[in-house]
């Protein structure tokens, strides 16, 4: 099983749309669809992102989400902590001192101190989280935006805004 799910990933992508739309409120059934994912699936992420003050929702016909800080104040590891939880990379089920040699007594040098293989991947986990640390969603939508040909944050601004138009339109009807 992966640590990092695809919610992330979804999630991320949601977010940078989200920055891209100059702080205009988007759905997250319009992200969703937007994005050609599962409205329900994205659905059940906003919530966790909203609690951990990442988005705010906003109400009205026009309403939906909007990022609750700047960028450059969201880390990757605070949307994927807010997503995931903070679960360890890694559990140690301690099996050291379980070895047939030992019998039922293993010896105090077999068990002392953290297992290595625990401790192994206590620094690995530390290193992965510091790097998700300095990075930024403003670090990931530039990334993004030296990808994209000219034009193109505009294309996907005039899109959402039409979908937010035409949502408006039909709860008007």
């Amino acid at each position: 099983m992966a640590h990092i799910t695809a919610s992330v990933e979804y999630g991320i992508h949601s977010l940078l749309w989200l920055a891209a739309s100059d702080a205009a409120p988007l759905s997250s059934r319009d992200l969703a669809e937007f994005q050609g994912l599962s409205p329900s699936f994205v659905a059940k992420i906003f919530p966790k992102l909203e609690k951990a003050g990442i988005l705010k929702a906003t109400e009205g016909v026009r309403g939906g989400y909007v990022l609750a800080k700047a960028p450059e104040e969201i880390s990757v590891l605070e949307i994927v902590d807010a997503i995931e939880g903070r679960k360890p990379l890694f559990d140690c089920l301690d099996i050291r001192g379980r070895c047939v040699v030992f019998g039922e007594d293993p010896p105090a040098w077999a068990t002392a101190g953290v297992c290595s293989i625990h401790a192994v991947m206590l620094r690995a986990e530390k290193a992965m989280r510091e790097s998700l640390a300095s990075q930024s969603l403003a670090n990931v939508a530039r990334a993004v935006g030296r990808k994209a040909p000219a034009g193109f944050s505009d294309e996907v601004r005039n899109c959402l805004q039409a979908r937010v138009v035409a949502r408006a339109g039909r709860s008007k009807a």
